[in-house]
């Protein structure tokens, strides 16, 4: 015994409380996790907005490409470039400026004289599509090499290295296309969780977004099409580009009317209803100013948001960011994570050290029981042989006609009678010893209103259902039915349907029991447990009711239980009289009918 308890201290104990102090250790991470959980959460809401404002901008792109070319089919295109301005703003809305410029730099579109705005265009603009000076601009050509020139390590951008261009390792045809990488400027937001996102993110603060610098034709090289973005007086200035595909020295372009792209990226900008109550998303500009929000209510210092994402050169420095509406509540609940977490390992370290008392109390008295039975067979075995032995040497002495006196006779005839009954007796006792081992049970029969006993036991569960989230109707008549039964096991019959029910209703948490009368062809009565699980496949609906079976399905291999409640309650149930039967629900669902006779003449089985 010392030896097998020892063994489960070092097997079971000394795992256990490692186990259990390795997990009280975890817990002191529990805020981190956490924060690091929605931190790659809410960076993917971000990213996920981010993508989609630079492909809505890109799809703006192509419609302003495919406006170009209707407004241009069948016409001279240098003769119509005059009116492209007015045409253009007239056809897409989006447009606040439309121009056209040729490759040698000579602005056809729009004169300074017919609008404001074409004048402050032409002022701030003419040099630069005249390729007469160069401009800091941000955009997104289909360069060939474009990754070579992406590909600057963030040494190189908080140094302020040389530019790309100037690199010795570049590709040469890049040199071609920009005349000078601009320098790497400082985000103006500070994410709260940028540490959680990207471990050099607290020393990198850097925009991904760098600008170029260079003269129009050379930017837009051979391309085709594009968008450009630049600072005037600070503000953004976002242009598309495009060429005719039977005039490609002519250059058809538009100047955005931001405040109508800002109202269709609007509705984009939008969270999971589910984080509604959670967060709010902003879209920021430039200068930090939210230009769209989930809630218009909202407010909060935009410099510091929980996570952002820049939806880069489209728009340059625009975020997109998320702010807890309630910043104290994730410290919160990681508390509240850690202390149900601790209570619950504690609850568990307590239940090992419980359950292996238990087990080693019950392994002793296993060992006392089996010890006892041993000294019982060695008893038996020797009560057994004694009134054999005596038996047969009387039996003996009486059939070789040895004893001739009648008086012997008959007193052996009484030793034999009595040992004979000693012998039945501890017959007797032995098989009543193995009835108990068996646990055989023995029904007592009474009468029983099963109204009363399927009400009581039902309350009884009620309690338990409830608190799991399950809707439990009972539906029972108002009369008293009365049959003879045993109460506690038709009590357990119903409480094992319930419990099988509550097991199996793994999606609509809705139970029912009803309880009807029928008077023909005899009076019985049928006691219906309905539930709103997967049901029983059709080959599957009497295997059942064997001794440790239980369906094969994909929806209930994670369902607890021994295969025995529905064995032991058919068993009960036709002990009674009655049976225990399954039917498919209409509308999805199982159905378990008890039935029992409402008269039932037998007193007493065992």
């Amino acid at each position: 015994m010392r030896k097998v308890a020892v063994v489960f201290v070092l097997a079971v104990l000394v795992p256990s409380a490692v186990l259990a102090w390795l997990a009280f250790r975890s817990l002191r991470d529990q805020q981190f996790v956490l924060e690091r959980q929605q931190s790659l959460l809410y960076q993917g809401l971000t990213d996920a907005l981010a993508k989609s404002i630079t492909d809505t901008l890109s799809q703006q792109q192509r419609d302003f490409a495919d406006h170009v070319e209707s407004l241009m089919a069948n016409k001279d295109a240098r003769a119509a470039a005059t009116n492209f301005d007015g045409h253009l703003r007239q056809q897409w809305p989006s447009a606040e400026v439309g121009f056209v410029v040729t490759l040698t730099g000579n602005l056809l579109c729009p004169s300074p004289t017919s609008s404001p705005e074409a004048r402050l265009f032409c002022a701030d603009n003419a040099s630069f599509l005249g390729n007469r000076e160069s401009a800091e601009v941000y955009w997104n050509a289909n360069v060939k090499n474009v990754a070579q020139v992406a590909n600057i390590t963030s040494s190189q951008i908080q140094s302020q290295s040389p530019a790309p261009s100037e690199n010795q390792n570049l590709d040469p045809a890049l040199s071609n296309t920009f005349l000078s990488y601009g320098k790497a400027k400082a985000r103006k937001v500070d994410p709260v969780q940028k540490q959680m996102l990207e471990p050099a993110a607290q020393e990198q603060t850097f925009s991904k977004v760098i600008p170029s610098e260079g003269e129009f034709h050379q930017l837009i090289g051979a391309e085709t099409d594009g968008m450009l973005a630049r600072f005037l007086q600070n503000k953004l200035k976002l242009m598309f580009w495009h060429r005719l595909n039977r005039d490609p020295q002519l250059v058809f372009g538009a100047q955005l009317a931001l405040p109508r792209v800002i109202e269709v990226l609007r509705p984009l900008v939008q969270a999971d209803p589910a984080l509604h109550e959670e967060i709010c998303v902003a879209l920021l500009d430039e200068n930090t100013r939210p230009t769209a929000l989930t809630r218009k209510d909202f407010s909060a210092d935009w410099k510091r948001p929980f996570v952002s994402s820049e939806i880069g050169e489209a728009l340059p420095h625009w975020e997109v960011a998320v702010y807890l509406l309630n910043p104290a509540k994730l410290p919160q609940v990681a508390q509240t994570t850690r202390l149900t977490l601790g209570l619950l390992i504690a609850l568990l370290v307590i239940a090992i050290g419980v359950g292996g008392w238990l087990i080693v109390s019950d392994l002793n008295r296993q060992l006392t029981l089996a010890r006892q039975k041993t000294d019982f067979v060695s008893n038996v075995s020797h009560e057994l042989k004694t009134p054999l032995t005596s038996i047969r040497m009387f039996a003996e002495l009486l059939a070789e006609g040895r004893v001739n006196e009648p008086q012997k006779q008959k007193s052996y005839l009484n030793i034999i009678t009595a040992e004979t009954a000693r012998l039945t007796r501890l017959i007797n006792n032995v098989l009543d010893f193995s009835r108990m081992e068996r646990g055989e049970k023995e029904y007592h029969f009474a009468p029983c209103d099963v109204v009363c006993l399927a009400r009581e036991t039902a309350e009884v569960f009620r309690p338990h259902l409830e608190a799991a989230g399950f809707r439990f109707r009972v539906q029972l008549p108002d009369s008293p039915i009365t049959t003879r039964a045993d109460k506690d096991a038709v009590s357990q019959i119903i409480v094992n349907l319930i419990s099988n029910a509550e097991k199996y209703s793994n999606g609509q948490k809705e139970i029912a029991l009803q309880l009807t009368r029928h008077l023909e062809p005899v009076p019985w009565v049928e006691l219906t447990v309905l539930d709103r699980g997967p049901g029983v496949p059709a080959e599957a609906r009497e295997r059942i009711f064997e001794k440790f079976y239980r369906a094969n399905d994909s929806l209930t291999n994670n369902v607890p239980g021994s295969g025995l409640g529905l064995t032991l309650a058919r068993q009960i149930a036709r002990a009674h009289g009655g049976d225990v039967v399954y039917a498919p629900r209409e509308g999805g669902g199982s159905c378990f009918t008890l039935r029992l006779p409402v008269q039932h003449n037998s007193s007493h089985e065992g």
